[in-house]
Protein backbone atom coordinates (compact mmCIF):
# COMPACT_ATOMS: atom_id res chain seq x y z
CA UNK A 1 0.00 0.00 0.00
CA UNK A 2 1.37 3.38 -0.98
CA UNK A 3 1.79 6.15 1.62
CA UNK A 4 -0.51 9.19 1.33
CA UNK A 5 0.48 11.63 -1.39
CA UNK A 6 2.20 14.88 -0.33
CA UNK A 7 -0.92 16.96 -0.99
CA UNK A 8 -0.69 20.78 -0.91
CA UNK A 9 -4.01 21.78 0.63
CA UNK A 10 -3.21 25.50 0.55
CA UNK A 11 -2.49 25.40 -3.19
CA UNK A 12 -5.77 23.57 -3.85
CA UNK A 13 -7.76 26.19 -1.98
CA UNK A 14 -5.89 29.06 -3.64
CA UNK A 15 -6.51 27.69 -7.14
CA UNK A 16 -10.20 27.04 -6.45
CA UNK A 17 -10.75 30.53 -5.09
CA UNK A 18 -8.77 32.06 -7.95
CA UNK A 19 -11.18 30.39 -10.37
CA UNK A 20 -14.14 31.63 -8.36
CA UNK A 21 -15.38 28.08 -7.75
CA UNK A 22 -17.23 26.74 -4.72
CA UNK A 23 -16.58 23.27 -3.35
CA UNK A 24 -19.68 22.08 -5.15
CA UNK A 25 -18.44 23.33 -8.51
CA UNK A 26 -15.17 21.42 -8.15
CA UNK A 27 -16.95 18.26 -7.05
CA UNK A 28 -19.35 18.51 -9.99
CA UNK A 29 -16.45 18.95 -12.42
CA UNK A 30 -14.75 15.85 -11.06
CA UNK A 31 -17.94 13.82 -11.35
CA UNK A 32 -18.99 15.06 -14.79
CA UNK A 33 -15.62 15.07 -16.54
CA UNK A 34 -13.68 12.35 -14.76
CA UNK A 35 -16.27 9.85 -13.60
CA UNK A 36 -15.58 10.48 -9.91
CA UNK A 37 -19.20 9.87 -8.94
CA UNK A 38 -18.38 9.42 -5.25
CA UNK A 39 -16.90 12.92 -4.89
CA UNK A 40 -18.99 15.44 -2.91
CA UNK A 41 -18.32 19.03 -1.82
CA UNK A 42 -17.39 17.60 1.57
CA UNK A 43 -14.46 15.76 -0.02
CA UNK A 44 -13.08 19.00 -1.46
CA UNK A 45 -13.50 20.81 1.86
CA UNK A 46 -11.77 18.00 3.78
CA UNK A 47 -8.81 18.01 1.40
CA UNK A 48 -8.43 21.76 1.79
CA UNK A 49 -8.59 21.48 5.59
CA UNK A 50 -5.93 18.80 5.54
CA UNK A 51 -8.13 16.26 7.31
CA UNK A 52 -8.10 13.95 4.27
CA UNK A 53 -5.83 13.36 1.27
CA UNK A 54 -6.97 12.49 -2.28
CA UNK A 55 -5.89 9.26 -3.92
CA UNK A 56 -3.74 9.42 -7.04
CA UNK A 57 -6.81 9.14 -9.31
CA UNK A 58 -8.68 11.75 -7.30
CA UNK A 59 -5.67 14.06 -7.43
CA UNK A 60 -5.49 13.80 -11.23
CA UNK A 61 -9.21 14.56 -11.51
CA UNK A 62 -8.97 17.44 -9.05
CA UNK A 63 -6.11 18.93 -11.07
CA UNK A 64 -8.23 18.69 -14.21
CA UNK A 65 -11.17 20.36 -12.50
CA UNK A 66 -8.92 23.17 -11.29
CA UNK A 67 -7.20 23.57 -14.67
CA UNK A 68 -3.72 22.83 -13.36
CA UNK A 69 -1.12 20.08 -13.41
CA UNK A 70 -1.06 17.43 -10.65
CA UNK A 71 2.33 18.69 -9.52
CA UNK A 72 0.80 22.06 -8.58
CA UNK A 73 -1.33 20.29 -5.96
CA UNK A 74 1.49 18.24 -4.45
CA UNK A 75 4.29 18.93 -2.06
CA UNK A 76 7.76 17.90 -3.17
CA UNK A 77 7.62 14.33 -4.55
CA UNK A 78 9.59 11.78 -2.54
CA UNK A 79 9.28 8.56 -4.52
CA UNK A 80 9.40 7.46 -8.14
CA UNK A 81 5.62 7.03 -8.16
CA UNK A 82 5.07 10.52 -6.77
CA UNK A 83 7.39 12.08 -9.33
CA UNK A 84 5.47 10.32 -12.11
CA UNK A 85 2.11 11.42 -10.71
CA UNK A 86 3.31 15.01 -10.27
CA UNK A 87 4.20 15.15 -13.94
CA UNK A 88 1.01 13.45 -15.07
CA UNK A 89 2.85 10.70 -16.97
CA UNK A 90 1.03 7.35 -17.33
CA UNK A 91 3.02 4.36 -16.04
CA UNK A 92 2.78 2.77 -19.50
CA UNK A 93 4.72 5.68 -21.00
CA UNK A 94 7.50 5.36 -18.43
CA UNK A 95 7.70 1.59 -18.89
CA UNK A 96 7.91 2.01 -22.67
CA UNK A 97 10.59 4.70 -22.43
CA UNK A 98 12.88 2.62 -20.23
CA UNK A 99 12.21 -0.69 -21.99
CA UNK A 100 10.38 -2.59 -19.27
CA UNK A 101 7.14 -4.50 -19.18
CA UNK A 102 4.45 -2.50 -17.41
CA UNK A 103 4.14 -5.08 -14.64
CA UNK A 104 7.90 -4.92 -13.99
CA UNK A 105 7.84 -1.14 -13.85
CA UNK A 106 4.86 -1.08 -11.49
CA UNK A 107 6.68 -3.54 -9.24
CA UNK A 108 9.55 -1.07 -9.01
CA UNK A 109 7.13 1.67 -7.96
CA UNK A 110 5.56 -0.68 -5.42
CA UNK A 111 8.84 -1.75 -3.81
CA UNK A 112 10.58 1.59 -4.15
CA UNK A 113 13.76 -0.13 -5.36
CA UNK A 114 15.14 0.98 -8.70
CA UNK A 115 16.93 -1.87 -10.49
CA UNK A 116 17.53 -0.38 -13.95
CA UNK A 117 20.90 -0.23 -15.66
CA UNK A 118 22.69 2.96 -16.73
CA UNK A 119 20.75 3.27 -20.00
CA UNK A 120 17.41 2.73 -18.28
CA UNK A 121 18.34 5.18 -15.53
CA UNK A 122 19.15 7.85 -18.11
CA UNK A 123 15.86 7.18 -19.91
CA UNK A 124 13.96 7.42 -16.62
CA UNK A 125 15.51 10.79 -15.83
CA UNK A 126 14.62 12.02 -19.30
CA UNK A 127 11.00 10.85 -19.49
CA UNK A 128 10.22 12.32 -16.06
CA UNK A 129 12.46 15.37 -16.50
CA UNK A 130 14.05 14.68 -13.12
CA UNK A 131 16.45 17.28 -11.71
CA UNK A 132 19.78 15.75 -10.69
CA UNK A 133 18.95 15.72 -6.98
CA UNK A 134 15.65 13.91 -7.49
CA UNK A 135 17.20 11.54 -10.02
CA UNK A 136 19.86 10.45 -7.53
CA UNK A 137 17.26 10.01 -4.77
CA UNK A 138 14.76 7.87 -6.72
CA UNK A 139 17.42 5.66 -8.31
CA UNK A 140 19.18 4.95 -5.01
CA UNK A 141 22.52 6.37 -6.14
CA UNK A 142 23.16 8.58 -3.11
CA UNK A 143 25.62 6.20 -1.46
CA UNK A 144 27.81 6.14 -4.56
CA UNK A 145 27.61 9.92 -4.83
CA UNK A 146 28.70 10.22 -1.19
CA UNK A 147 31.68 7.96 -1.90
CA UNK A 148 32.74 9.97 -4.94
CA UNK A 149 32.38 13.28 -3.11
CA UNK A 150 34.36 12.00 -0.12
CA UNK A 151 37.22 10.97 -2.39
CA UNK A 152 37.06 14.32 -4.18
CA UNK A 153 37.39 16.46 -1.04
CA UNK A 154 40.01 14.25 0.60
CA UNK A 155 42.32 13.87 -2.43
CA UNK A 156 42.41 15.81 -5.73
CA UNK A 157 38.93 16.99 -6.64
CA UNK A 158 39.93 17.47 -10.29
CA UNK A 159 40.55 13.73 -10.64
CA UNK A 160 36.95 12.97 -9.67
CA UNK A 161 35.20 15.72 -11.60
CA UNK A 162 34.46 13.56 -14.64
CA UNK A 163 33.10 10.58 -12.70
CA UNK A 164 30.84 12.78 -10.55
CA UNK A 165 29.52 14.60 -13.61
CA UNK A 166 28.80 11.29 -15.32
CA UNK A 167 27.12 9.91 -12.20
CA UNK A 168 24.79 12.93 -12.09
CA UNK A 169 24.33 13.37 -15.83
CA UNK A 170 25.55 16.95 -15.48
CA UNK A 171 28.07 19.13 -17.29
CA UNK A 172 31.49 19.21 -15.63
CA UNK A 173 31.54 23.00 -15.90
CA UNK A 174 28.52 23.21 -13.59
CA UNK A 175 30.34 21.28 -10.86
CA UNK A 176 33.83 22.80 -10.81
CA UNK A 177 33.27 25.67 -8.40
CA UNK A 178 31.23 23.60 -5.97
CA UNK A 179 33.82 20.81 -5.80
CA UNK A 180 36.69 23.30 -5.53
CA UNK A 181 34.96 25.07 -2.63
CA UNK A 182 34.12 21.82 -0.84
CA UNK A 183 37.68 20.57 -1.23
CA UNK A 184 39.06 23.80 0.24
CA UNK A 185 36.54 23.68 3.09
CA UNK A 186 37.34 20.07 3.98
CA UNK A 187 41.11 20.54 3.77
CA UNK A 188 40.90 23.66 5.92
CA UNK A 189 38.82 21.78 8.46
CA UNK A 190 41.29 18.90 8.64
CA UNK A 191 44.27 21.26 8.90
CA UNK A 192 42.62 23.03 11.84
CA UNK A 193 41.89 19.67 13.46
CA UNK A 194 45.53 18.57 13.17
CA UNK A 195 46.69 21.91 14.54
CA UNK A 196 44.46 21.55 17.61
CA UNK A 197 45.86 18.07 18.10
CA UNK A 198 49.37 19.49 18.33
CA UNK A 199 50.52 18.11 15.01
CA UNK A 200 49.60 14.53 15.83
CA UNK A 201 46.93 12.36 14.27
CA UNK A 202 43.56 13.81 15.22
CA UNK A 203 40.43 11.95 16.16
CA UNK A 204 38.88 12.97 12.86
CA UNK A 205 35.52 13.76 14.47
CA UNK A 206 35.11 17.02 12.53
CA UNK A 207 36.00 15.28 9.31
CA UNK A 208 33.58 12.46 10.03
CA UNK A 209 30.72 14.89 10.59
CA UNK A 210 31.59 16.69 7.37
CA UNK A 211 31.56 13.45 5.39
CA UNK A 212 28.28 12.31 6.95
CA UNK A 213 26.54 15.38 5.54
CA UNK A 214 28.57 15.64 2.34
CA UNK A 215 25.74 14.95 -0.10
CA UNK A 216 23.51 17.63 1.42
CA UNK A 217 26.44 20.07 1.44
CA UNK A 218 26.98 19.33 -2.22
CA UNK A 219 23.36 20.06 -3.21
CA UNK A 220 23.32 23.25 -1.15
CA UNK A 221 26.56 24.38 -2.77
CA UNK A 222 25.44 23.99 -6.36
CA UNK A 223 24.61 27.26 -8.16
CA UNK A 224 20.90 27.96 -8.15
CA UNK A 225 19.27 28.05 -11.56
Amino acid sequence: MHPPLPFNARAARFLREKLGMAHGHVAYGMRASYGMNHITPEHIAAWERGTAVPTSDELAALAGALWCGPGELMGHPRTLREHRLARGVPPEDVARAIGLRIEDYLRIEETGRWTGDARQSAALGQVLALPARDFIAVTGLEDELARLLTEAVSTRWQAHLRSIAKHLGMDKRDLKETLRAMHAEYQSLMAATLSRAGGTTASGEDGRRYVEGIVERFWEGLPKE
